[in-house]
């Protein structure tokens, strides 16, 4: 049906100063990326961009910043020393228009490096556990190099592409990433009792990986009709699937399904969603679509944030200046939730920091970007209570999220507020 050649050979038909495209998430294709980082001697300036992808990223490597430099959509941990070493930079851009910037040449690309299932009897391979903007990224690169994997679940929905679509094929049999849950703290499950008393029956929910929202599903197992429209998900929702929580059957969009761009978790999770027609994977700029996801009625949006200030802004994507993630998708989804009938758009986050730093702060860092503005934000949860912002004045706004800040903090940070004004 087609023929293999080793990643070695197939990353040759990377040259200088080509901008590549590297596959997220789970589906990173690490054998792809490890033959091109030991082509370094002889390549010089090759733009490598991508969302967060999971494993080692070598071409990150700031000795090799001649080679190679990182070009983040979404700022990884793997790959954020780079913009303080030079070699790395980072376009804010919305997932839901991610894709959008390849289909209008806004971003050309040269070559577009994949992971896919091995083809089936027609001939037609998945994209797997992420689709996102790949699709956009094959349709506009002059080259796709796929790696080709017997142990990548085949899903349903928009990652479904045919052989002849590949230009070359490397042949692999390996396991695909886990990300590994961790256990909820005690400040993190009071964060999510209150999430979850905000969540109705028959709600569609979106939430990403990590402690929380974990924490926050399992506290869903008395809930009914539940749906699942969200950028991400991980194993929190298997075993609500399974016991009828999560049926998506009073969702406005694809009811009867699970909705989702790309996928990271364990093991368990990748064998549950290979061929399973419930859980249907589309390309970001649908899934994380506004006026998509407005048309799921009692939409909840579940994100976090690294500071809140006491009007409701609320920065996500970097520490003052200093860069740490990205925008991500959290605004299409606050957006969505907020012109849904019956939604909810939630923020989520430790009232403290690790070291004891307010969260809630009177005004963001010098240099904080805004990811969702004061107009658009709706609830603001920490483990001290909600804070429903949506139609209050400032005035009301500061009183509260002082009220949900750490009580080591309230005074000083109401006091310095009022300073500011």
């Amino acid at each position: 049906m087609y023929k293999s050649v080793s990643a070695q050979e197939a990353v040759k038909a990377i040259k200088s100063n080509d901008r590549v495209y590297v596959q997220a998430a789970a589906a990173a294709p690490q054998l792809l990326m490890n033959a091109m980082t030991e082509r370094y001697e002889e390549l010089r300036n090759v733009e490598v961009c991508h969302l967060h992808v999971e494993g080692d990223t070598p071409y990150a490597n700031p000795e090799l910043r001649d080679s190679f430099h990182v070009n983040s959509f979404f700022i990884g941990a793997n790959v954020r020393h780079t913009l303080a070493a030079g070699n790395g930079s980072y376009t804010p851009v919305f997932l839901s228009e991610l894709p959008i910037l390849f289909k209008r040449n806004i971003i050309d690309l040269d070559v577009a490096l994949i992971h896919v299932s091995v083809p089936d009897k027609h001939g037609y391979c998945s994209l797997g556990v992420s689709v996102e903007a790949t699709l956009a990224a094959i349709d506009n690169a002059k080259t796709v190099i796929a790696q080709v994997n017997p142990q990548m679940p085949r899903t349903h929905g928009d990652g479904i592409i045919h052989f002849s679509e590949i230009d070359l094929f490397v042949e692999c049999n390996e396991p695909i990433p886990v990300h590994a849950l961790g256990t909820p703290t005690p400040i993190e499950n009071k964060i999510s009792d209150y999430v979850a008393s905000l969540i109705d029956d028959r709600s569609t929910l979106q939430m990403g990986v990590g402690n929380i929202p974990n924490a926050v599903l399992s506290r869903l197992t008395n809930h009914k009709d539940l749906g699942l429209h969200t950028e991400m998900f991980s194993d929190g929702v298997i075993d609500l699937i399974l016991n009828d929580v999560i049926n998506g059957n009073y969702k406005g969009v694809n009811p009867g399904r699970t909705l989702s761009t790309f996928l990271m978790g364990s093991k368990r999770l990748y064998e549950y969603v290979d061929d399973n027609p419930f859980v249907e994977l589309r390309t970001s700029d649908y899934v994380n679509d506004v006026s998509i996801i407005k048309q799921n009625p009692k939409m909840i949006a579940i994100n976090s944030a690294i500071e809140v200030d006491v009007t409701g802004q609320v920065c996500a994507d970097s520490m003052g200046s200093k860069m740490y993630s990205g925008v991500g998708g959290q605004m299409d989804y606050v957006r969505g939730a907020s012109l849904s009938n019956g939604g909810k758009a939630i923020i989520a986050l430790p009232s403290v920091t690790r070291n004891g730093i307010s969260r809630i702060v009177p005004s963001l860092k010098p240099g904080a970007g805004v990811v969702t503005t004061r107009a658009h934000v709706h609830y603001i949860v920490t483990e001290y209570g909600i804070a429903n912002l949506y139609g209050k004045t400032i005035k009301e706004r500061v009183k509260a999220l002082v009220n949900v800040a750490h009580p080591d903090h309230r005074a000083s940070i109401d006091r310095a507020y009022f300073d500011l004004i």
